[in-house]
C-alpha cells in the first residue's frame, strides 16, 4: 500500500519536473531565436516572465517577442497549475483511500465474532499472524508501528488497527468484548502486563495468552490474569536439549509447523454434547478410516484427566477435547460426518 503510493508520488513529481524544465528551455530558445539575446539574459527574462515578479524587460521586445512572451506566460501558468494540481490530488486522493480503507476495516472487524486479538506485529507477532492465517483463524493485529506490516506478504488482506493496545479504545475497536482470545507479543513485559490488565478488566472471560521475556515477569502476568504465559528463555531451553536428545523428534514437528501450505498440525477438537460422535467408541467411530484425523489424546474437561493414545473400547464423553493430528480438510471432514459446530 504504502510502497505503490510512493512509487505514484515519485512518478508524478518526475514528470511535473520534466514539464517545468520543458517549459523554461522553452522560453530561453524562443528568446535567442526571436530576439536574439544571450541564453544567460534569456534565461532572466524567461524566470521573471514565469515568476511574474514584475521587474520589466530585460531588454526593449520586438512585437514578436511580445507574442512570445504572451504564449510563454499562459503556457507557464497552465504547467504549474497543472504540477501543483496533479500533486496535490495525489495527496488528497492517497488521504480518501486510506480513510476508506481503514473506515472498510472497521467494518469487517465489527463482523467478527469469536475471533482472536494479537498485540504487537514484530519478530515474535508475525510467527503468531502466520500460524493463524495459515490454520484459517479469523484475528485483529494491533500495533502502534504501520511499518511492521508491511514487513508480512499478505498484508493487503490483513485486519490491522495502529495505536496502543493497552488503551481501551483500541481493544474495543478491535472486538474485544466479542473475541475468544487475546495474544501479548510485545517485546517489553511492562507492556504485556499492561495489556493483560486492561483485556481482563474489559472481558473477564477472555482468554489471555502472553509472551514472557524476564522469567520474574511470569508471576505479575499471571496474577495480572494472564491464562498462558510462554516464556522465551524456557522454550528456548528447551528446544536447545531437545535438538541435542531427540533431533528426530524436533526435525519431525519443525517440518510440521513450518510447512507453508499447512499440510499438518495438531489441534484440539471439542465435539459438545449435540456431537453424535457421544457415546461410541474408538472403534465404532472409525475416524482414522473415515477421515484421516489421529486422535492422540483426549483430555475430560469435567475430570481433567488425560487418556493418551485412546484405546479401540474408548468411550467419547461429552466433556471430552480430542488432540487430533491432521489438515485443514481432514479437521472439516471430522466436524461434518460428526457434526461439530
Amino acid at each position: 500500500m504504502k510502497e505503490a503510493f510512493m512509487e505514484e508520488l515519485r512518478h508524478k513529481l518526475i514528470n511535473t519536473f520534466i514539464l517545468i524544465i520543458l517549459v523554461f528551455v522553452s522560453g530561453v530558445t524562443g528568446y535567442v531565436i526571436i530576439e536574439g539575446w544571450s541564453v544567460f539574459d534569456s534565461l532572466y527574462m524567461t524566470v521573471i516572465t514565469l515568476a511574474s515578479v514584475g521587474y520589466g524587460e530585460t531588454h526593449e521586445l520586438s512585437t514578436a517577442g511580445r507574442a512570445f512572451t504572451i504564449i510563454l506566460i499562459v503556457i507557464g501558468m497552465g504547467a504549474f497549475v497543472y504540477a501543483v494540481s496533479m500533486v496535490t490530488a495525489l495527496f488528497i486522493e492517497g488521504e480518501l483511500n486510506g480513510y476508506l480503507r481503514r473506515k472498510k476495516m472497521i467494518a469487517r472487524i465489527d463482523k467478527l465474532r469469536s475471533h482472536y486479538i494479537i498485540c504487537g506485529a514484530g519478530s515474535v507477532g508475525r510467527h503468531v499472524i502466520d500460524e493463524l492465517h495459515k490454520t484459517s483463524r479469523e484475528f485483529v493485529v494491533i500495533d502502534r508501528d504501520t511499518a511492521m506490516i508491511e514487513k508480512i506478504p499478505f498484508r493487503e488482506r490483513l485486519l490491522f488497527l495502529q495505536g496502543d493496545a493497552s488503551e481501551d479504545e483500541v481493544l474495543i475497536k478491535a472486538g474485544i468484548k466479542r473475541a475468544s482470545g487475546l495474544i501479548c507479543a510485545l517485546p517489553n513485559d511492562k507492556d504485556n502486563l499492561f495489556i493483560v490488565i486492561t483485556a481482563k478488566s474489559l472481558n473477564p472471560s477472555l482468554r489471555i495468552v502472553t509472551r514472557a521475556v524476564e522469567d520474574e515477569s511470569i508471576a505479575k502476568l499471571r496474577k495480572a490474569g494472564a491464562d498462558s504465559i510462554v516464556s522465551a528463555n524456557a522454550i528456548g531451553g528447551m528446544r536447545i536439549a531437545s535438538e541435542m536428545i531427540r533431533p528426530k523428534v524436533v526435525s519431525f514437528l519443525d517440518k510440521m509447523l513450518r510447512s507453508q501450505d499447512a499440510s499438518l498440525r495438531v489441534e484440539e477438537i471439542s465435539p459438545g454434547p449435540s456431537s453424535n460422535l457421544i457415546g461410541k467408541t474408538m472403534k465404532e467411530a472409525n475416524i482414522t478410516d473415515s477421515t484421516g484425523l489421529l486422535v492422540i489424546a483426549t483430555h475430560n474437561m469435567k475430570s481433567g484427566d488425560y487418556k493418551y493414545n485412546p484405546k479401540s473400547t474408548y468411550t467419547f464423553d461429552k466433556d471430552d477435547v480430542l488432540i487430533t493430528i491432521g489438515n485443514i480438510k481432514q479437521f472439516e471432514e471430522f466436524k461434518k460426518k460428526f457434526n461439530i459446530k
